[in-house]
């Protein structure tokens, strides 16, 4: 009987494996996906909730005005990278922000905010 190298049997069984996971919709985790509604009630709140850490962070008083896009990160959470528009007195610019969400434990937590040019 010939003996058949371990490496070649589990290629062979892992490939459909693989093949089945390329295939599988949903979010890659990992990856960062388009946010498809900006408007969504929970991506506002989120904006809203990075405006607010941003002004308690840094003693501002920007005013949160929309979303204007983002996307989400599948991590041990949710991160949000959303372009937010807010208002610093009458002047309104575009800021990045990213939230890191972790719905269950009710947490949230505002990574990095900074100006879009």
């Amino acid at each position: 009987m010939k003996r058949y190298c371990p490496y070649l049997l589990l290629s062979v069984l892992l490939l459909p494996l693989m093949a089945a996971a390329a295939l599988r919709p949903g979010p890659l985790v990992g990856g960062w996906s388009p946010i498809k509604d900006p408007k969504d009630q929970h991506v506002v709140e989120i904006g809203q909730f990075a405006v607010s850490e941003y002004n308690s962070q840094s003693k501002t008083q920007l005013k949160f005005q929309q979303v204007v896009k983002g996307e989400t990160q599948v991590v041990s959470g949710t991160n949000y990278r959303l372009v937010l528009a807010a208002k610093d007195g009458t002047t309104a610019k575009n800021y990045e922000a990213v939230v890191w969400e972790k719905p269950w434990e009710h947490f949230k937590n505002l990574t990095s905010f900074k100006p879009v040019n």
